[in-house]
């Protein structure tokens, strides 16, 4: 009987040409890059070139005690793959400090060297003198110095490995190590590592062979490297999209039409619509929210933009929807933290974590203080960075204990100058030593003398009178346990349906001017071309997460350059003005 001929849909179709590129070109030796758009299935096609270089090179590697490097963006898509591969001993799956350690930590002479040269250590350096015989070692990813070593910190790892690409013995030895070396998110990958493997890697016949696999249209984290081209590298367009309806991957091609991609059901039904506030009368916002809607109206915006979609079928259920705010000054209000966005100058300090203080807060003491809640100890101490094996006594666990649990009740009853002080009483949980040197300025200043306060000592002085109830708040929203979700937060992910808000509250962001540039690219002017990249990605990145419907709310005020934009990209039957 003759056996069924399954149809491929376009997708797939367009898939199995990219991975065939993909086969073709490690078979030839040659670098490539793979460029998967939005919901093209990059994780996929990267486990399939690796479980190929596994059936067709995994026995030679082997013998020669060689192994494939796969380095990842984060923790979570290290264990992905390393399942997906079945944990095959001849791959090395890791990030990308933890893989770099691996290969620089037996070159000690040379790192007690080099960290001397790192300007972050100068300090710290001229309170020991020299850094003599001490082991340098990589574990809590925190700067100090003990009798015997020098633990380093997460960027320092990075700064070390690009040094010593420097010397050929290096670059031989990790070469004998890793032939073939695969790169998850390459656009979000340090770009000073990219850029070293660019100049001393490729195109060297005795260099591993290099895969990238990646979207620079997804690069929205500020250290990235973004798009990468080089002579020695192929590049290979994956043509696909298995997550979205055709109405949305239309959009898509539109704003992307170099790089189209094809649909996994041509026949699926979905919405695409976007809801402008151009003819709002009123007084708009001046200085960095310029242009936006008054706080108020924003907010009577987002609820007019949700009951019309409501009547139209969709269900603003977490489940069902998403409401990705790319604005800070609804969204604060509609989280909890609405003093945040006052205290800061720049919603970049919270919302990325720039501001030590609330790095500890979000990556930290709430993770910990959630562990400690849960009864999971060890885990707390993890996120602490705090070796649990000092603390044997009794009294020393009474005395976490007892710490812990008033920073419990400060969640509903304190301000954050109260947790400080309280930790500082304490000593448990100890504060990080960036955060406990702006403490120390911050008490030693004097208000009444001739020098005005620093900015940033001023916004700490304003952050101690903050309720500790909304840095519970922000780290719910920045971890994504909301129907909301943080302009970071969305990269990667996917959901039903997706209401985008677009407004201003975040410097960097400027809608408007992005839609407008968007009519020219090749004419954004060279000073102006990263912030313009930087708005598309992420526009990019919040258009693509549906798989159904898709709208998109503008608070901001849109030029008539934008919004013939938004017309071309959308459809001029799907732009609609919004009734305040």
């Amino acid at each position: 009987m003759q056996a069924e001929v399954v149809e491929l849909s376009p997708a797939e179709k367009a898939s199995k040409i990219a991975l065939e590129k993909v086969e073709e070109s490690i078979i030839a030796g040659q670098s490539f890059k793979l460029e998967a758009g939005a919901g093209a299935g990059k994780t996929y096609s990267l486990v399939e070139a690796l479980k190929f270089l596994i059936a067709t090179r995994g026995t030679s590697l082997a013998k020669r005690n060689q192994r494939i490097a796969c380095i990842t963006f984060t923790n979570v898509a290290k264990d992905e793959i390393a399942s997906r591969t079945d944990r095959s001993p001849v791959i090395h799956c890791d990030t990308i400090h933890a893989f770099c350690w691996s290969v620089i930590s037996g070159f000690q002479s040379q790192l007690r060297q080099f960290v001397t040269e790192i300007p972050q250590w100068n300090e710290r350096l001229e309170e020991i003198g020299e850094v003599g015989a001490r082991r340098i070692e990589y574990s809590l990813g925190h700067r100090s110095i003990s009798d015997d070593a020098l633990s380093i910190h997460h960027d320092d790892v990075l700064t070390l490995a690009v040094r010593l690409t420097e010397f050929e013995k290096f670059r031989r030895i990790l070469a004998s190590m890793y032939p073939y070396i695969l790169i998850d998110e390459y656009q979000d990958t340090d770009a000073a590592w990219m850029e070293a493997v660019k100049e001393r890697f490729l195109g060297d016949a005795n260099a591993p062979q290099f895969a990238f696999f990646g979207d620079h249209w997804q690069k929205i984290y500020g250290t990235g490297c973004g798009n990468l081209e080089h002579p020695a590298v192929r590049e290979i367009g994956k043509e696909a999209n298995f997550r979205s309806v055709p109405a949305i991957v239309k959009c898509l091609n539109r704003m992307r039409p170099e790089l189209p991609q094809e649909v996994k059901d041509p026949d699926a039904d979905g919405q695409v619509v976007v809801f402008h506030t151009n003819d709002w009368p009123g007084v708009r916002e001046t200085g960095y929210n310029k242009g936006d809607l008054p706080g108020d109206k924003a907010v009577e915006a987002l609820s007019a933009a949700k009951e019309l979609l409501t009547a139209e079928g969709w269900d603003f259920e977490p489940s069902h929807t998403k409401i990705l705010m790319l604005t800070h000054r609804v969204l604060a209000a509609q989280q909890g933290y609405s003093s945040l966005p006052v205290v800061f100058r720049y919603n970049e300090s919270f919302t990325n974590k720039e501001q030590p203080h609330i790095a500890f807060f979000v990556d930290q003491l709430e993770p910990a203080r959630r562990a400690f809640e849960a009864k999971r100890f060890g885990e707390m101490f993890d996120y602490l960075g705090t070796n649990k094996r000092y603390i044997l006594r009794a009294a020393d666990k009474a005395t976490w204990s007892s710490s812990m649990s008033k920073i419990m009740d400060f969640r509903t009853s304190g301000t954050v100058g109260d947790v400080l002080a309280h930790l500082r009483e304490q000593k448990v949980p100890p504060l990080p030593s960036a955060v406990e040197r702006l403490e120390q300025k911050l008490a030693a200043f004097d208000p009444d003398g001739e020098e005005e306060m620093p900015r940033n000592l001023q916004e700490l002085r304003d952050l101690h009178d903050v309720p500790y109830s909304e840095i519970v708040s922000v780290t719910d929203y920045l971890e994504g346990h909301s129907p909301f979700e943080t302009k970071h937060g969305v990269k990667g992910a996917q959901f039903e349906n997706v209401l985008a808000v677009m407004g201003r509250g975040w410097n960097r962001y400027n809608w408007d001017k992005m839609l407008a540039n968007a009519a020219n690219p090749d004419l954004v002017a060279d000073k102006d071309r990263k912030m313009y990249e930087d708005n598309r990605n992420l526009f990019y990145v919040a258009c693509s997460r549906p798989q159904r419907r898709l709208a998109v709310l503008f608070t901001q005020e849109l030029s008539d350059m934008a919004m013939q934009t938004v017309r071309k990209w959308f459809g001029e039957e799907n732009a609609r003005s919004l009734p305040l």
